[in-house]
């Protein structure tokens, strides 16, 4: 199954006879809240959900947006009336980043319709609503494991064996500015790729999956010779570029600590300057 899905096509399949489970994951990183644009208009029917409170866990020696308990999630994708069988779409304002981060959760749990509405709420073109949905109770129940993630020790050791993307902008994979963490650059060996060279300047909607192929070969990804992982700052545009990498045809592993987690520990090296491909 195609892992994003379009405007029109959501619009299509939100009227038909099995509408889809609606998830707004809007969401910006050391932004306001979510919440009140969610409440001021979001697609009908949609469900908000908090990333930093219910797509992650407590902030700590595990990065700023650690995974949540499974069993938490679970529970939250329950109320939000997800069931085992039911179509999920995600969106976001536009960027990509949280609905991603949503969209690899519910993968990684197991569930396996869920897309990613590309473009976001921008590219929604039908009527907004104010009303907050009281979905019946879903049956979700999640099994960890669908897809593949990395820790520390086995992004560094991808990083020398296979291929680690930094998914991070470029200025702060070199070391030049961190806003964030506690120090700049890179972990050793891992390669530059900038998720935002994954979607469109105007519109943000993921390129086409033949030019995020050729992309991503370009960097070294060899189809099926080659393990691929992702990591970025923490956990979440990571998602993103597992998306893109997923659309153009490859299944990459993401070490949802991140640079966060990496650069929190001391004892890890850290690399600085441009990228040595």
């Amino acid at each position: 199954m195609k892992p994003i899905i379009s405007a029109s096509e959501c619009m299509s399949e939100s009227a038909g006879p099995r509408p889809p489970v609606l998830l707004d994951v809007r969401w910006q990183l050391g932004g306001p809240h979510g919440r009140p644009d969610y409440e001021a208009g979001h697609i009908p029917g949609a469900v908000f959900v908090d990333l930093d409170a219910e797509l992650a866990g407590p902030a700590g020696s595990g990065g700023r947006h650690p995974l949540p308990d499974p069993a938490e999630f679970g529970a939250v994708m329950r109320r939000a009336g997800v069931d085992r069988d039911s179509a999920v779409i995600v969106y976001d304002g536009g960027q990509g980043w949280a609905a991603s981060r949503a969209w690899w959760l519910l993968r990684w749990t197991g569930h396996r319709d869920v897309r990613v509405l590309d473009g976001g709420l921008a590219a929604w073109t039908g009527e907004l609503s104010k009303e907050t949905p009281v979905p019946a109770e879903g049956d979700f129940a999640p099994e960890p494991g669908a897809l593949p993630l990395l820790d520390a020790d086995g992004a560094a050791a991808l990083a020398r064996s296979g291929l680690l993307f930094d998914a991070r902008a470029a200025e702060r994979y070199r070391g030049d500015v961190e806003p964030i963490d506690r120090v700049g650059g890179h972990i050793p060996g891992a390669v530059s790729a900038p998720t935002a060279e994954n979607v469109g300047p105007a519109d943000g909607r993921f390129l086409a999956a033949d030019a995020l192929a050729a992309r991503f070969a370009g960097l070294g990804a060899e189809r099926d010779t080659v393990d691929v992982g992702v990591y970025c700052g923490s956990g979440v545009s990571g998602a993103h570029e597992v998306l893109a990498l997923e659309i153009a045809g490859y299944r990459a592993a993401l070490y949802a600590g991140s640079w966060s987690q990496w650069s929190g520990d001391e004892s890890r090296p850290v690399a600085t300057g441009p990228d040595p491909q």
